[in-house]
């Protein structure tokens, strides 16, 4: 009897186990069926930005995805660019050209800086791109168009990379933006927004320059009368902490002339992005110029899920100041005559 009791606690006790280890099993499945779908979703129709569909129909009309470099095009562009700004010699305030007790004048508000023997230390001795040229260049954007788009080792590949504005590289960003950058710039206005002007400790913003490596590192400090001091702090931070990034600055005569010539062109804004520089630089340094990053809608154009405005944030661009839907449809007709590529998918699918 005790034998038979005992075979049948035995029984129900593998039973049990068995209901368990398929239950688990069951839920596991349900849970790998209900796992949400890390690829992106096509959006719903109250998630497309007004007159989106439209837009991106007719870019995507005007945007030649079969791309191939005129020559002639291309040169006759960088002449026309060279006369009008000169970047590969005028772009950079150097000890070479503002010497002691010379005089700077801001292109914003036409505020005079003399040169004094504090503020010529810190300029650089020569222009870095006088004597240069490079044939692949990529100027990066940070729309969120890069996002999952795999474009990292492609960017990298390239001989020359410009970035704007202090972009996060590392971590989960390096597979679609890369990590190679030599050269990046930085508005003021970041350093004020995200580091307190460099008023406290500076930690966080050197920290934040080791992504960089030791690429030259591009303020616009001669814009305005406010934007130097703080500018000068961020090249001190750099030299006591011995970060072998390059701070170099803005010439306001080059900004000037950049300004006037995309006006020139037809783009509208009260000034230029920084984008628009580094392009207009690039296609004087480098004999094919690429552009990633730089799409300005908030879908994206080929499968129309949202997007952030940038990659790594969705802080709006102020439009009061820049017109980026101007510039991009500009972007593309210089795409469409061969002067510059634009790419607009990602780099792992044939639209890249």
């Amino acid at each position: 009897m005790r034998k038979k009791l005992s075979n049948m606690i035995n029984l129900l006790s593998l039973g049990s186990l068995l209901t368990i280890l398929i239950w688990y099993k069951f839920e596991d499945s349900f849970v790998e069926l209900h796992r949400p779908n890390p690829q992106r979703r096509a959006p719903k129709p109250s998630e497309l930005c007004k007159g989106c569909k439209e837009v991106i129909d007719e870019v995507k009309k005007l945007y030649n995805q079969t791309w191939e470099k005129h020559e002639e095009n291309y040169q006759r562009f960088k002449l026309q660019v060279r006369i009008n700004c000169d970047g590969s010699n005028n772009a950079i305030v150097t000890q070479e050209n503002t010497p002691v007790g010379s005089k700077i004048v801001c292109d914003r508000d036409r505020t005079v800086i003399p040169v004094t023997p504090e503020l010529f230390k810190i300029l650089i001795k020569e222009n870095p791109f006088s004597k240069k040229r490079w044939d692949t260049c990529s100027v990066v954007g940070s729309s969120g168009i890069l996002t999952n788009s795999g474009c990292g080792k492609t960017i990298d590949s390239t001989d020359f990379v410009i970035r704007c504005n202090l972009p996060p590289l590392e971590n989960e960003f390096k597979s679609d933006v890369g990590m190679k950058t030599n050269l990046v710039t930085a508005n003021p206005s970041i350093l004020t927004k995200k580091y307190g002007s460099l008023m406290a400790r500076r930690r966080a913003f050197v920290d934040s320059l080791h992504q960089y490596g030791n690429s030259l590192l591009l303020f616009p400090c001669f814009s305005s009368s406010g934007s130097r001091a703080v500018c000068q702090r961020a090249v001190y931070a750099i030299e006591d902490m011995e970060i072998p990034i390059q701070p170099i600055f803005t010439n306001p005569q080059y900004l000037q002339s950049m300004d006037k010539f995309w006006k020139s062109q037809g783009v509208k804004g009260l000034r230029a992005s920084t984008g628009a520089y580094m392009i207009s630089l690039a296609l004087e340094l480098c004999e094919t110029v690429h552009l990633y990053g730089f799409w300005p809608f908030s879908n994206h154009p080929y499968k129309l899920f949202p997007l952030t405005n940038h990659y790594y944030d969705n802080v709006p661009y102020n439009s009061r100041i820049h017109a980026m839907s101007d510039e991009f449809y500009y972007w593309v007709q210089l795409h469409n005559k061969g002067i510059l590529k634009l790419h607009l998918g990602d780099c792992k699918s044939d639209q890249a």
